[in-house]
């Protein structure tokens, strides 16, 4: 059994083949949770799960990308659904509360939120407003998952410093560090604290093998991110859950463990973090 705990099965690029993918998904033994990043898509991310009986769940969340509207003009992801929140000062916080409380079965985490500084406002006093910003949005969700007693999967780019230090403000949130691409000290002060790192495709990207070396495989957790992050076994393909086998066999040779290792203790993490 492998799990992927970090999908978007929920956007727009599976929207003609989505029952495809998933069946695909069941026959490898692959479970999967499907992440939101915007009320719509977190709302169909649980849509989804209801659909199967085993093996599909559902986070829900706003990304903190969707807050650059009033800061500046990002390219538009025609792979996301749309959601109309990019503009809004305010978050409303109840309407995700009610979201996540429609199904407690399938909704297993609140997320992806988090802190995103790589698109970035032209001036620095825009940038201060926008990440201020961003970690009014965050600490808002974090508090819902603290509420709801949920783990978290925390979105967190060029922004380790900031997040680190909300960690160490709210020792009773449980989580992952989706798509880790920070330093080898940032990966072991959230080991230290209790977190898990999750990792993709980005391992082929960027040169992350020491820390995967040093970093206990009882605190990794797998992901695709599909559609995004293809490995490079599968060429120019979409990303698609059945994927994540890549990403474990390349933690195994890393290691020097068997795949079945890898793929047994991965699976066991994600099942205690996410209580499935």
């Amino acid at each position: 059994m492998l799990f992927d705990t970090h999908a978007h099965l929920n956007f727009s690029a599976y929207k003609d083949d989505l029952d495809e993918v998933v069946k695909k998904t069941q026959k490898e033994n692959v479970w999967v949770i499907n992440v939101g990043s915007n009320y719509d898509n977190s709302k169909l991310a649980i849509d989804i799960a209801r659909k199967y009986e085993q093996g599909v769940y559902a986070a829900i969340g706003l990304h903190p990308i969707h807050l650059a509207g009033d800061f500046f003009k990002i390219k538009k992801d025609t792979n996301e659904q749309e959601g109309d929140e990019t503009n809004k000062d305010s978050l409303d916080i109840d309407k995700y509360k009610k979201l996540a409380l429609s199904d407690s079965q399938r909704v297993v985490a609140i997320g992806e939120i988090g802190l995103d500084y790589y698109y970035r406002p032209k001036t620095k006093t825009k940038l201060e407003l926008f990440k201020a910003r961003q970690k009014e949005f965050f600490i808002k969700q974090l508090n819902l998952a603290k509420e709801l007693k949920l783990p978290v999967i925390f979105h967190c780019r060029m922004a380790h410093q900031d997040l680190i230090a909300i960690l160490e403000k709210n020792k009773d949130v449980r989580g992952v560090i989706h798509c880790f691409t920070g330093t080898l000290e940032d990966a072991k002060k959230y080991v230290d604290m209790g977190f898990y790192i999750g990792l993709n495709g980005i391992i082929f990207k960027l040169n992350l093998d020491e820390i995967i070396k040093q970093i206990p495989l009882e605190s990794i957790l797998l992901e695709t991110d599909c559609p995004y992050l293809t490995p490079p076994q599968e060429g120019n393909e979409r990303n698609e859950p059945i994927f994540v086998k890549y990403v474990a066999r390349r933690i195994a040779e890393l290691k020097s463990l068997d795949y079945e290792k890898v793929a047994e203790i991965t699976a066991q993490n994600a099942r205690e973090l996410f209580r499935i």
